[in-house]
């Protein structure tokens, strides 16, 4: 068995307590259902919200579903620059048999678009991960060359 993390995201309308819930127990409902979830398999959960969304935690939809043996921790978001607003995210640690490409991250309202990369981010990215092989490959190179570069001669202690 493995403890596989599941990430979601949505966002809200109104900075309200019914809002909050609302949202987060829609979220956490299709987290459940896409991945067949047991309250028994949750280890924990955290939540966060944009500094925006700060009328209810979170966590108190999972406490209404009947969520009261896993760990639940609420926090704020990074306030970014740019980032999406009146978002809720969520990260629930699961006991599961499932391997991790069978797991299924559910993003919806204005949150759908978070997974998306912006194309300089891509490039970017590219680049990293293209000087990041280069460099492993050196590296290689140098430790083979360290195997089978001749060592010192058998030591004459007499």
């Amino acid at each position: 068995m493995w403890c596989r993390g599941i990430r979601g995201a949505t966002t809200v309308e109104n900075n309200t307590r019914e809002e909050i819930i609302a949202a987060a127990t829609e979220l956490l409902q299709r987290l459940i259902d896409a991945n067949e979830i047991k309250p028994e398999e949750v280890a924990s959960a955290f939540f966060t919200t944009t500094p925006d969304l700060n009328a209810e935690f979170p966590a108190v939809a999972a406490r209404l579903m009947g969520w009261t043996d896993a760990a639940l921790l609420c926090g704020h978001e990074m306030n970014v620059p740019g980032s999406l607003p009146m978002c809720l995210r969520i990260m629930i640690h699961v006991n599961t048999e499932k391997s991790a490409k069978e797991i299924v991250h559910v993003y919806l309202r204005g949150a759908k678009d978070l997974r998306k990369l912006p194309e300089e981010s891509v490039g970017e990215r590219s680049a990293v991960s293209q000087q990041l092989q280069n460099d492993a490959q050196a590296t290689i190179v140098l430790a083979e060359a360290a195997i089978g570069a001749p060592g010192p001669g058998p030591r004459d202690d007499g």
